[in-house]
């Protein structure tokens, strides 16, 4: 088996076990706030994270070097967890992932003002098309729009943000930075509103909050695996076998079914993103890559990102972007 073959099914592995991931923040969702959720995924994670940060036997301090793009990361990875959680919990399953499909359009837009990214009619023309699906799935003036749908959307726009920031200051910030900021910001921000919505948990329901750090944190070293062996342009695509997972999971286990709209909105989403994937991965179309360089799971700060960890693991993240012949 070929070195893509092999990343690629580790991707496919690391994305269902996210879509398993989120499955069981659904079900928690249907009892207690995201707001409880997040605050006891990331409480659960801190171990993990210690765990792997013992990796990192790089001298210096935790302060950030831009302090200012830390700042601004660390605000739209909490805005993500928060927004995902809870869009998960109200949402369909399939409809959530069409809506988080949009983050590759979204980089690609925010790659202009932050990275000094070129963008060309084609990739333009892709982002359009791609916009165009999310408005087919979210279908404005034929049905109704709720706050859960509102919160996909603030977390494909969160996500791109804070991956798009990773990507303007990775090479200059401590791995051990990128992932303790946003997760020190989630526990001390849902810690404070945690007093407001706080319901006791039984031990099976705490036990279920732990799958979901640990299945995250599983997932998460997949992908880096996934990354490590294959081109990112095999890898990267790999995201969109969640609505696979959303079709099989939410048929079993909430009784939802995908109507005809969201699975053309989905297509169209899709395909855009695929297109810019391949775009970016001829050397003479990008000079920055940014989807591909920002990794494809949206950033919650609730487990180890991609870029970092194989910083950690002393790869840089340019030598898994770049195709290889």
């Amino acid at each position: 088996m070929s070195a893509n073959a092999k990343g690629a099914l580790l991707a496919l592995l690391s994305f269902g076990i996210f879509a398993t991931h989120d499955v069981f923040v659904k079900i928690l969702g249907a009892s207690y706030s995201p707001v409880q959720i997040v605050f006891f995924s990331v409480l659960f994670s801190f171990p993990l994270a210690t765990v792997m940060l013992m990796r990192d036997a790089k001298p210096g301090t935790l302060l950030p070097v831009h302090p200012w793009w830390m700042a601004l990361r660390t605000l739209a990875a909490v805005t993500t967890a928060i927004s995902a959680f809870y869009a998960f919990t109200v949402l369909p399953l399939a409809q959530t992932y069409a809506i988080l499909f949009a983050a590759p359009l979204l980089i690609t837009i925010l790659a202009i003002p932050i990275l000094g990214e070129k963008v060309r009619i084609r990739r333009w023309l892709a982002v359009i098309v791609g916009l165009t699906g999310v408005l087919v799935v979210l279908r404005p003036g034929t049905t109704e729009l709720t706050l859960g749908h509102a919160a996909a959307l603030a977390a494909a726009v969160g996500g791109s943000v804070a991956s798009i920031i990773v990507r303007r200051i990775g090479a200059d910030e401590r791995p051990v930075v990128m992932l303790l900021y946003p997760m020190v910001a989630n526990f001390v921000l849902m810690g404070l509103a945690l007093a407001f919505v706080y319901e006791p948990m039984p031990i099976e329901h705490l036990g279920l909050v732990a799958l979901v750090s640990l299945f995250a944190w599983i997932a998460g070293r997949f992908i880096i695996a996934a990354y490590q062996i294959g081109e990112a342009a095999i890898i990267a695509p790999m995201q969109y076998s969640q609505i696979l997972w959303a079709a099989v999971y939410g048929a079993l286990f909430f009784q939802e079914s995908i109507d005809r709209m969201t699975i053309i909105g989905a297509g169209i989403i899709i395909a855009s993103g695929l297109y810019i994937v391949l775009r970016e991965s001829g050397s003479d179309n990008s000079a920055t890559t940014p989807v591909l360089r920002t990794r494809s799971r949206h950033e919650t700060g609730t487990y180890m990102r991609t870029g970092p960890f194989l910083r950690l693991m002393g790869r840089h993240p340019e030598q898994q972007s770049a195709p290889r012949s």
